[in-house]
């Protein structure tokens, strides 16, 4: 994450907290970490400032400000309204193509294992008949191998890559949207109207945090980004039967952070750990949407082995068994 680990606290120069609407100080710490931050990184010219003023970060502010000016609705609300439009109309079908291109290339395992066994009967032959080591007939079987799997993915147009198109678009946009609303919680960026956007995010929040430039003292929203975050990773291990080592070492490594995002998002103004919860909400509904055969059905994704005709049911006898009924 963005994040620096030092003296044995985490520290997050631009994440810090900013100074209230009101235009009080910022408590010493703050100070401190920003200090040490402009420091260590170069000051005026270092890399987050190139981040902060960089064409994305303004292209998302500017998103998040027609979305208030034409919604009309108070901050808290717009910030929801807009982390459910970008995630439904880039990252949905972006997940969408993901599950396809999977399920396709599940669906070419049978084919892949029984052009292994030839191929293994072959390069075994050959072997013999030429007398190659143990390690030429290894060399050439992966070689052959490789090629044949690469000519399957090319005539099905399902090569895994493509599979990881998603990460490569939704992490930069989550990127892209909290740093620019760092910018709107510290003033950092331009105003609206007349107002400063800082003044209007100071009294456009609800519930527990009225102030969205100020931190969640009460920790719920920080608490519940973890909780959500480790839902999601519990449900994708939970629909995967007989995980290879990798993907088990993944599993663990992404619980592990999903738990660090807890004491980080304790730190951060509460727009960022708003947008951060609605982000994670959405992932979670389109987790879950994904599983559903309707859907998948309209979204014309292949149906494989490991599909069920009641996903919901089966998941929920899953997470019931491993976490509650277990002894």
């Amino acid at each position: 994450m963005l994040c620096r680990l030092g003296a044995g606290r985490l520290r997050l120069p631009w994440l810090a907290a900013p100074t209230s609407a009101g235009g009080s100080e910022c408590p010493q710490w703050a100070r401190a970490v920003a200090s040490a931050s402009a420091g260590g990184a170069g000051g005026p010219g270092s890399w987050y400032e190139a981040l902060a003023a960089s064409a994305p970060v303004r292209a998302a502010e500017d998103v998040l400000l027609g979305v208030h000016s034409a919604a009309g609705l108070p901050w808290w609300a717009c910030i929801g309204l807009t982390t459910v439009a970008l995630r439904g109309a880039v990252t949905l079908p972006l997940a969408a193509h993901q599950h396809y291109i999977l399920a396709k290339v599940e669906n070419l395992q049978p084919e892949i294992k029984n052009i292994a066994r030839h191929l293994n009967q072959e390069v075994a032959v050959r072997a013999n008949q030429l007398r190659w080591s143990k390690r030429v007939a290894r060399l050439t079987y992966l070689k052959n191998m490789r090629r044949l799997v690469s000519e399957l993915y090319v005539r099905d147009n399902c090569h895994p890559f493509k599979a990881t198109v998603l990460v490569w678009i939704q992490f930069p946009m989550w990127i892209f949207m909290s740093v620019a609303l760092r910018n709107f919680s510290t003033g950092a960026a331009h105003s609206e109207a007349g107002f400063s956007v800082q003044e209007q995010l100071a009294t456009g929040g609800i519930l527990w945090f009225p102030d969205l430039t100020a931190l969640d003292s009460t920790w719920i929203l920080p608490i519940s980004v973890g909780v959500i975050n480790l839902l999601i990773v519990e449900i994708f291990a939970l629909q995967k039967i007989g995980m290879s080592r990798f993907q088990t070492y993944i599993t663990y490594f992404v619980r592990a952070v999903s738990v660090l995002m807890i004491p980080v998002a304790a730190t951060v103004p509460s727009s960022i750990v708003l947008y951060w919860l609605c982000s994670s909400l959405m992932g979670l509904s389109q987790n879950l949407l994904l599983r559903s055969p309707r859907f998948r059905q309209l979204c014309r994704i292949p149906l494989t082995k490991s599909d069920s005709d009641s996903p919901y049911k089966d998941l929920f006898a899953a997470f019931y068994t491993k976490f509650i009924s277990r002894k």
